[in-house]
């Protein structure tokens, strides 16, 4: 019996993973573009920029895909998906397409289980609980409009704050104040802030910045607070995951996923590990070792009804591919 083709695409904040699988866990290609999410680029340029890595993946032509899986960041509602879904299925990428949000993928890149919680915390941050018996508990992830802190963004922010008010007196004295303009060539926080101000270094780049605070944080009483606070947020949102599903007394799986969480930071890590040991006696916490682009493109031949050798060659294929382009985490 011929093998069933599947495209599964993990559209982020940073960049776009496509990739074109058949459902014996064959990897017939992996293409990746820029972000897409149609939170920032509107539902139709999204679309538009996916079609045209779909289009290459597949040698300039349609794929003859029986399912399309798309998890898309920025698609944080409900009738957000059944929108993009409706649009996207009248694109001829697939017989079948399905939408959900890009934490989904999060979740079944790092576990096998089908079920569990996956935080992933990128530019922004955001959750997704699935219960054993298929129950979900999700957030809008709205930023401030839903109370949300975290992420390499809001991290940034934090430290280009702490190092202003260092420099001028209205704060704690902090390393910060030296390492955050250093990075981007400035000598000093108010000439960053003058230069972000004016244009010159893009709003957008402070994300870079959650490594600097990482590293400052073993002597900087002010770099660790802002880890601290990070690594509070990681739990309060995988615990509101956990108690909304009745999963306290249960082996759950958390597992950590997007650029920011995948660096490794030892004491951000800590700080999680023990805030979960505080909510459940059985919650274990893992940092996904697979990007997000492994976890739709499995969900996809899940559907197709892969067993368990064709998901194997498909992690250990896909998973090797993505390294290639350098695809280990979405951020």
């Amino acid at each position: 019996m011929n093998a069933r083709v599947a495209l599964a695409v993990d559209g982020g904040n940073s960049k776009t993973d496509v990739a074109l699988v058949t459902s014996d866990g064959e990897v017939l290609a992996l293409r990746r573009g820029e972000a897409s999410s149609p939170h920032h680029l509107g539902l139709d340029r999204s679309l538009d920029l996916i079609d045209g890595l779909i289009e290459e993946a597949a040698g300039g032509s349609r794929p003859a895909a029986e399912l399309a899986e798309l998890f898309l960041a920025g698609v944080d509602f409900p009738v957000e998906e059944r929108e993009a879904e409706a649009a996207a299925s009248g694109r001829g990428w697939a017989d079948r397409v399905r939408v959900r949000n890009d934490t989904f993928a999060v979740l079944r890149a790092g576990t096998e289980k089908g079920w569990g919680v996956a935080v992933t915390c990128g530019a922004g941050i955001n959750c997704v609980g699935v219960a054993p018996d298929g129950r979900t508990a999700r957030f809008p992830a709205l930023g401030e409009l839903t109370g949300d802190w975290g992420g390499g963004r809001d991290v940034g922010f934090a430290a280009l704050a702490a190092a202003a008010r260092s420099e001028d007196g209205r704060g704690p004295k902090t390393s910060l104040e030296r390492t955050v303009p250093a990075h981007f060539g400035c000598d000093s926080p108010l000439e960053l802030a003058e230069r972000i101000h004016r244009g010159g270094v893009p709003a957008s780049r402070v994300v870079e910045l959650a490594p600097v605070v990482f590293a400052e944080a073993g002597d900087d009483a002010v770099a660790a607070e802002i880890v601290d606070r990070l690594g509070a947020e990681v739990v309060a949102l995988a615990r509101a995951a956990i108690e909304r599903l009745g999963l306290v007394d249960e082996p759950v799986e958390v597992l950590l996923g997007g650029g920011v969480l995948q660096a490794g930071d030892g004491r951000l890590l800590a700080t999680i590990e023990e805030g979960l040991r505080a909510v459940g006696p059985r919650i274990a916490v893992y940092r996904t070792e697979s990007p997000p682009i492994v976890g739709a493109a499995l969900s996809a031949v899940d559907d197709l009804g892969a067993g368990q050798e064709a998901q194997a060659r498909l992690r250990r294929e896909l998973g090797g591919e993505a390294a290639k382009l350098g695809v280990v985490t979405d951020g």
